[in-house]
């Protein structure tokens, strides 16, 4: 692909990846209370309480990160695009609700799940995330001009109204033993009120997509991305030992064809395996984080470890701190490019988080053949 050819088209996760967006962490904001990141923040995090613009020493050393992680990228002959961050610190409302800041652009895989040669824009479940596709807009604009094949989809806006969310879902302080117990009975923050679904809740598998069912997916997210991929198999998948099931790519990682690393924290329930295995893939499980704290005011777990981008079969980036992930994909034959990234996690997550891909070469393929209709 020429440098100034733009194509969009991704099947999965781990073809050779040719061009990609990376975050940014300008702007960013802790955002103000509202029901679906209530449920995310723990009881004991220092987010409790607090919201407002990101300190400026942490943005800075976030962008330096994110930029260097771009370079890197670069080295590699992969294309690499930048959001164009709107203000962030500014309130926002809807005829139904109002919340006195938004979020950032850093995570983009949360935004965007490109299909082929579509690029979709997530419905997003938090009211502060609303308007966070404006971030991208310039970008797949650009995309939309220059490959006559690229198709801009956006999933319904939810109104987000109290409707959406159960009211009484911390009503009380709870433990960390009673949201496993919601977990494994699949009782979340969201309701079933309206299609809601975010990105990075979905995994591409060529023909199939592999869907977290938790707080930022509900049910009819699952089934709206059913309807609108006709041509694809949609299938829900749950973690019950994941008392914040929030994003999937820290909980379960597609290497390459036929293996995929899962949290052993969060193993895949048997009866969901069954896809898996019965088509040659294997499942193993993780290695263990580095860290038994995730960085300051980060919404996300030291299961960041995990989250890797694969650039293509052979080759993945993994946090350089990490070094246990870093070890054991090396010894699954991998070549392990180390990112230092711990300190931009707090702005949205990991390595995979901050990416979203444009084009990765390779075509749609089954790999699932054998499965019940």
């Amino acid at each position: 692909m020429s440098k100034d050819k733009v194509i969009v088209n991704s099947w999965n996760e781990w073809d050779p990846l040719k061009h990609v967006i990376v975050g940014r962490a300008d702007g960013s904001c802790i955002p103000a209370p509202e029901p679906a990141l209530d449920a995310k923040v723990p009881e004991d995090s220092a987010m409790k309480g607090s919201y407002g613009p990101r300190a400026k020493d942490t943005v800075d050393k976030a962008n330096e990160l994110l930029n260097n992680f771009s370079a890197i990228l670069k080295k590699k002959g992969i294309k690499v695009d930048r959001p164009v961050p709107i203000n962030h610190n500014q309130r926002i409302s809807t005829p139904d609700w109002a919340v006195d800041s938004m979020f950032g652009c850093m995570p983009a895989r949360d935004i965007i799940l490109t299909v082929g040669n579509e690029m979709l824009e997530a419905t997003m479940s938090y009211r502060c995330r609303w308007f966070e596709y404006l971030n991208y807009r310039p970008l797949i604009k650009k995309y939309f001009e220059q490959d006559k094949n690229m198709r801009h989809e956006t999933a319904p806006k939810p109104r987000l109204t109290d409707a959406d969310y159960h009211k009484d879902y911390l009503s009380e302080k709870i433990g960390v033993q009673k949201r496993l117990e919601w977990t494994e009975k699949k009782f979340f923050v969201t309701t079933e009120e309206e299609p809601l679904f975010d990105a990075a809740d979905v995994l591409r598998f060529g023909k199939d997509l592999v869907v977290q069912h938790g707080f930022t997916t509900n049910l009819k997210g699952i089934d709206w991305l059913r309807r609108h991929f006709k041509n694809h198999r949609v299938h829900a998948i749950n973690f019950p030992g994941d008392p914040y099931p929030i994003h999937i790519d820290a909980t379960f990682t597609p290497i390459k064809e036929g293996l995929i690393i899962n949290n052993p924290q969060r193993r895949i329930p048997k009866e969901q395996r069954k896809l898996f295995e019965d088509n040659g893939w294997e499942i193993i499980d993780s290695a263990q984080p580095a860290h038994n704290e995730p960085p300051p005011l980060c919404y996300s777990s030291v299961w960041l470890s995990m989250n890797v981008l694969v650039l293509d079969p052979k080759t993945v980036c993994v946090e350089k701190s990490e070094i246990y992930q870093a070890e054991q994909l090396d010894k699954l034959g991998m070549e392990v490019i180390p990112v230092d990234l711990r300190d931009a996690y707090a702005f949205g997550g990991g390595i995979h988080c901050c990416t979203a891909d444009v084009y990765r070469e390779g075509n749609l393929k089954d790999y699932f053949p054998k499965q019940k209709n």
